[in-house]
């Protein structure tokens, strides 16, 4: 889930800095609607797939995505986040292809139909890794810039696209706002009770906790999604659809490598050195940008207060109600789709 390490540190213990986010612990209060829940959000979406999806070589990999909406639309990117899959905007991409856009959704690194083009390359899932992945993707489909949205893994990955390649970003819309971390800042340890919510994190640390994921995947996933969207009534063919997703043969790789990068017990790769290094300075984001959060998000989180000074452009937030958890793309649809559209003319 969501790399927020640093955010949660400076609010619990007590220090304040501009643009790192607090964690809250337990649910969210109501505030703001911003729509209601879309019929999907009870169990079962309206669409039932993206039907075949396309395949290309970018960079390192060959990526499975899904693409709707008329060829000449402004493009839009979704990136979803772990442990969930494409059909996390399985309700959102018609909407925006009404709208005129196309819609580009692709599986990130260890989903889907998504692979790496050698068996040499190393299975690594540290945060400028999967930026690089985003902007190597758009190179091969000779896009120059696109709104860019996601949640959790996904949000955090448009989010550096946002501050380190701006120029390729028209506009971001980012689920629990400012996400960008760093090892260094995650080494100071936190206290107890914001470590229990990261337990997941320090399971996959063991290698215990690697084969308890490589036997139990579906499982393990059914219980972050509950745990995440504790009000979200999805359904067993809803998760199905995503979790066939995570048979993925480098799933269990670089779900592993990600989490270990983040504290530490692993190494990124030299290449992105320069690119972390960056991002460990908290670099703001100049492009427009509309931060949304559930009212219901179970998962770890920072306070939108916390991080509004982060976004130095123009810059709007909203608090979706009626129970809306972690997934927020697929329990409130129209309201990810209408951050979208409205952060496009921002």
């Amino acid at each position: 889930m969501s790399d927020i390490k640093n955010p949660l540190r400076r609010r619990l213990l007590g220090v304040t800095a501009a643009g790192f986010a607090a964690i809250e612990l337990g649910l969210a209060k109501r505030a703001l609607a911003q729509s209601t829940r879309s019929a999907s959000s009870a169990g079962t979406s309206s669409r039932a797939s993206f039907g075949k999806l396309k395949q290309v070589d970018a960079g390192v990999l060959d990526v499975g995505y899904a693409d709707i909406g008329p060829s000449d639309g402004t493009p839009v990117i979704l990136l979803h986040g772990w442990p969930y899959d494409i059909h996390s905007f399985v309700d959102v991409a018609p909407l925006l292809a009404s709208a005129g856009f196309r819609v580009l959704i692709p599986h990130l690194r260890g989903y889907g139909t998504t692979r790496f083009l050698s068996p040499d390359t190393v299975r690594n899932a540290q945060q400028a890794a999967l930026a690089a992945d985003v902007i190597a993707f758009m190179d091969a489909l000779g896009i120059a810039s696109a709104v860019i949205g996601g949640f959790d893994w996904g949000a955090r990955t448009a989010g550096i696209v946002a501050a380190l390649w701006p120029q390729r970003c028209r506009a971001l819309v980012s689920v629990s706002g400012y996400l960008i971390g760093s090892q260094q800042a995650n080494r100071t340890p936190l206290p107890p009770q914001a470590e229990l919510a990261w337990w997941y994190q320090f399971y996959f640390a063991t290698e215990r906790g690697q084969d308890g994921y490589r036997a139990n995947v579906y499982d393990f996933a059914k219980l972050i999604w509950r745990t995440a969207s504790p009000q979200w009534n999805f359904d067993d063919a809803t998760f199905d659809r995503s979790a066939q997703s995570l048979r993925n043969p480098d799933h269990v790789a670089i779900t592993i490598h990600n989490y270990r990068w983040r504290l530490g017990l692993v190494q990124g790769e030299p290449q992105f050195d320069a690119l972390e290094a960056r991002l460990a300075a908290a670099p703001p984001i100049g492009v427009p940008t509309i931060t949304l959060e559930g009212d219901a998000n179970g998962a770890p989180h920072p306070e939108p207060s916390a991080y509004a000074r982060k976004f130095t452009g123009k810059y709007l937030h909203r608090t979706i109600a009626g129970g809306v958890g972690h997934n927020l793309p697929q329990e409130a649809p129209k309201a990810f789709s209408d951050a979208i559209v409205d952060a496009a003319r921002l």
